[in-house]
């Protein structure tokens, strides 16, 4: 399945992706603040692929203009969040160069219209970790609510890091559009 907003394609993610997967994800200012380690060589993006980015509902970010260069990913996947079991969160990464362009909230609001229109959602979380900046801006431009916070271990070394939760209800989304 291919979802599309008005500058991306959101599809999923090939092995021959495996290239600019590296190229972006090697950066350890994209990596290391998402708490996940920096890729290391293209094998090692395409075994990412392989076995992370392959699951269910997780998305290669591709600018229509480029349709063969892979430069971030969002998901659904479950959520860590206290007390929302069964319920979906929203993650996602963009290579440096795309940064400040509006990429990520252009495809974070397609998840969004996904999650609650095809999925039957009736809430949605994200989270980051505390200091990533960055995607907190995300968060925010989606219409997210703060929630809770907890301690969550990350992939790079498995230390606890604070992480903020935000939720957004599909009557709040509704009404935002």
């Amino acid at each position: 399945m291919t979802l599309e907003t008005k500058r991306l394609l959101l599809r999923p993610w090939e092995e021959s992706d495996a290239e600019s997967c590296y190229r972006y994800a090697s950066d350890p200012f994209v990596g290391s603040i998402a708490g996940w380690p920096v890729h290391t060589s293209v094998e090692n993006s395409r075994e990412i692929i392989k076995t992370v980015l392959s699951k269910p509902d997780t998305f290669a970010v591709v600018l229509k203009e480029k349709p063969d260069e892979a430069v971030g990913s969002v998901g659904v996947f479950p959520t860590d969040a206290p007390g929302a079991e069964g319920e979906s969160e929203i993650g996602y990464w963009i290579g440096r160069p795309f940064w400040g362009r509006g990429l990520i909230p252009e495809a974070v609001r397609e998840l969004l219209r996904y999650c609650f229109e095809e999925k039957g959602a009736q809430r949605v979380w994200c989270s980051h970790y505390i200091g990533n900046e960055k995607s907190k801006r995300v968060i925010e431009k989606c219409g997210f609510s703060y929630e809770l916070k907890r301690e969550m271990p990350t992939l790079v070394d498995n230390a606890p890091r604070l992480t903020l939760f935000y939720a957004l209800t599909k009557e709040k989304w509704e009404e935002s559009r």
